[in-house]
């Protein structure tokens, strides 16, 4: 005789085959972008129904609670938004982050400040945050350090290049902290220019020449 478990897992299995992946990618969009606009506690399964007009019985047969459903929303999500950066120089590369950063105008960053309090509530969101989001960041920007220590543009045993990740991502969501706003790419260009670079030995860029009006 089958065990209950035996007999419900082929059932749960079937109910969750009936979202197609497009369905469900249209579904995780939506949780992430209720997420950015009005933070953890706020959103709803009845919510996430009625912007995706999807049943409410449906996401709860296909998820189980709210806390399942953004660990899959953010598992299905997953962005690397500085893995294709390689410009040849450890400057370029951290400033063409400052760019990706203002393109996402905040997105990224909005989505880390809504579940930051709620993921050190729940292991499992605590988990998929850091996998999806934060880890690949840091293992870009990392990349980028280690790429300039065989170029020979840093020492390879400096003690700030361990430091670059947390400096940048750190500046990130300070900013929003501190000033209410998220940091666009002056501002992160800046930072990178007069903190992160001369802790590295690097010289800054010189400072683009100021046009006087005609």
């Amino acid at each position: 005789m089958p065990s209950p478990g035996s007999v419900q897992e082929p059932a749960r299995a079937s109910r969750r085959s009936k979202i197609t992946p497009e369905r469900a990618q249209e579904l995780y969009t939506a949780v992430l972008d209720l997420l950015r606009e009005s933070g953890y506690d706020s959103l709803t399964m009845e919510g996430v129904a009625s912007r995706t007009r999807c049943g409410k019985s449906t996401l709860y047969r296909q998820w189980g609670s709210k806390p399942e459903l953004v660990v899959a929303a953010l598992h299905g999500s997953r962005r690397t938004l500085f893995s294709d950066i390689d410009t040849g120089s450890l400057s370029g590369d951290l400033h063409a982050v400052a760019q990706v950063v203002e393109t996402a105008s905040g997105q990224d960053t909005a989505l880390m400040h809504a579940l930051s309090h709620a993921a050190l509530q729940n292991p499992d969101l605590h988990l998929a945050l850091r996998t999806t989001l934060i880890a690949p960041a840091i293992a870009a920007i990392d990349a980028m350090v280690e790429r300039a220590a065989l170029r020979g543009e840093i020492e390879p045993h400096n003690p700030a290049a361990g430091y670059v990740a947390a400096q940048v991502l750190g500046a990130m969501r300070a900013r929003s902290l501190l000033e209410g706003r998220y940091p666009e790419g002056t501002f992160l260009t800046g930072f990178i220019d007069c903190a992160v670079l001369p802790a590295l030995g690097i010289p800054a860029p010189p400072p683009a020449p100021h046009r006087s009006g005609t």
